[in-house]
């Protein structure tokens, strides 16, 4: 299995759709992949077609693929279809997921072990985090002569990739070519993806170097595993680099390749750039939406924002998600719309069913709290069903900040120092608020305090980048 690029035609016969598939070069992460998107997207049609070549190729009978696919046909409201298929998943690896330990007792207790047992047991340990047991599993599977092949290493390495392990990562490399199998495209897209997603960027530019050294030919996933690291604009060069390269090897129209491009400019203020792109795209998905909302709305483009929103709820409402709200709810909090953000919030429970999440109750204390609705913005804070975060608390002492309510600030204040002890931003806030009120033995008695705790501002700072 050796890339995520998959070329499909499809033609219909009498007797319904012929699947006319040619180079369909899979991994474990990329079927995964799509079948999330399809479902987050709702294609019903694209999901089918993607179930049909995994059944032809064997795969749909896996555990870990029929739970995924459950879930898209009952995200997709065909709940007969994901009662069918929940019917035919084989009792003895069924429970690889939320009951990982019957599996490995199952497994424990078959008397002849194959490879396919054992990549299912490999990938239920990884998706459930527990990545040294799989290696575990693997290193005495070894023993007994069930020889490990590119899926079970490319597992492993997707797993403590995605832990931040770069040090088992190099391990399991050596392992890999020690046992004569050598990384392909998938292993080192998933090395890619761990330093991205644990934020190390040029370590993710060095591994994507080594690997044209090698002279593998860099998939879809590859490119879109690696543009989030340049969506800031002291990298927006290599963004621009690799934007290059897309195109010149004829991945920059593939979907997901599109929409990190845009996520990307949008992230570093080219917004004409990601809106040219956005334009071009007969067919956007979820995360295409969101980024170029987001987008619009951190630069404020609110208006902007807003109008990309409704565009999407008249074309895609079924692509609404809970990002998307919350990027609507940052358009109406940095332009100072309450009715239309309320009214957004409320929408997002009632049409969409989407429970609010900490960012929504952010955006919504922020936006209350800047229209001086400050009591209103506490009494939210204390309805919430969850425990607020540094965000929401943030929100309201700096809407207490601005329209000077030492009252609620003092709340937030004590809050902030009990989820950041070690910080000394909300102390500073209220030492600024005190003096604006001129109460100089508060004051002191907060100075006092950042002393006796140590707490030190952090002082200013600035880069520039040199050739």
């Amino acid at each position: 299995m050796r890339s995520f690029l998959i070329r499909t035609n499809i033609s219909r016969t009498q007797n319904g759709v012929l699947i006319k598939y040619r180079s369909f070069q899979s991994s474990s992460d990329a079927y995964t992949q799509l079948i999330e998107s399809y479902a987050r997207d709702r294609a019903l049609q694209s999901g089918r077609v993607l179930h049909a070549h995994l059944i032809i190729s064997g795969l749909a009978r896996l555990t870990h693929f029929a739970s995924k696919l459950i879930a898209f046909y009952t995200g997709c409201r065909r709940l007969f279809d994901a009662r069918k298929l929940f019917d035919k998943i084989p009792k003895q690896i069924s429970a690889v997921g939320s009951q990982i330990e019957k599996a490995r007792r199952v497994f424990d207790g078959m008397v002849e072990k194959d490879l396919v047992a054992l990549n299912a047991m490999v990938a239920g340990y990884v998706q459930h985090e527990f990545v040294k047991t799989a290696l575990g599993l693997v290193v005495k599977m070894r023993l007994i002569g069930v020889k490990p092949n590119v899926v079970t290493w490319n597992t492993l390495i997707a797993g403590f990739s995605q832990a931040g392990d770069e040090v088992m990562v190099s391990e399991i490399v050596k392992l890999m070519r020690i046992d004569g199998v050598e990384p392909d495209v998938v292993s080192w897209t998933s090395v890619i993806s761990g330093y991205v997603q644990n934020f190390h960027g040029d370590e993710a530019f060095r591994t994507f170097k080594e690997m044209l050294d090698h002279g593998l030919y860099p998939s879809s996933a590859t490119i879109s595993s690696l543009l989030p690291a340049c969506a800031s604009v002291a990298e927006l060069k290599h963004g621009k680099e690799v934007h290059g390269y897309a195109m010149a090897i004829g991945v920059e129209e593939d979907i997901f390749v599109r929409s990190a491009l845009i996520d990307m400019y949008a992230k570093c203020g080219y917004l004409y750039e990601a809106k040219t792109l956005f334009q071009k795209m007969s067919e956007k998905n979820t995360v295409t939406w969101n980024s170029m909302i987001f987008g619009y709305a951190n630069h404020g483009y609110c208006n902007e924002a807003i109008e990309l929103f409704n565009q999407m709820v008249t074309k895609e409402e079924k692509k609404l998600d809970h990002l998307t709200f919350t990027a609507a709810l940052t358009a109406c909090s940095h332009a100072g719309k309450i009715e239309l953000g309320q009214n957004l919030f409320h929408l997002m429970q009632e049409n969409y069913g989407i429970k609010p999440r900490l960012e929504h109750y952010a955006c919504m204390v922020d936006l209350l709290g800047k229209a001086n609705k400050l009591v209103e913005a506490y009494d939210l804070i204390q309805a919430m069903p969850m425990e607020p975060d540094l965000f929401v608390w943030g929100a309201l002492l700096g809407a207490c900040r601005h329209h000077g309510n030492i009252d609620l600030a003092e709340i937030a204040t004590r809050q902030l120092s009990k989820l950041e002890p070690e910080s000394a931003g909300s102390s500073l806030l209220m030492s600024s608020l005190y003096a604006d009120a001129g109460s100089w033995r508060n004051v002191v008695r907060v100075k006092n305090m950042m002393k006796k705790r140590r707490l030190r501002k952090f002082p200013g700072c600035s880069w520039i980048e040199t050739p």
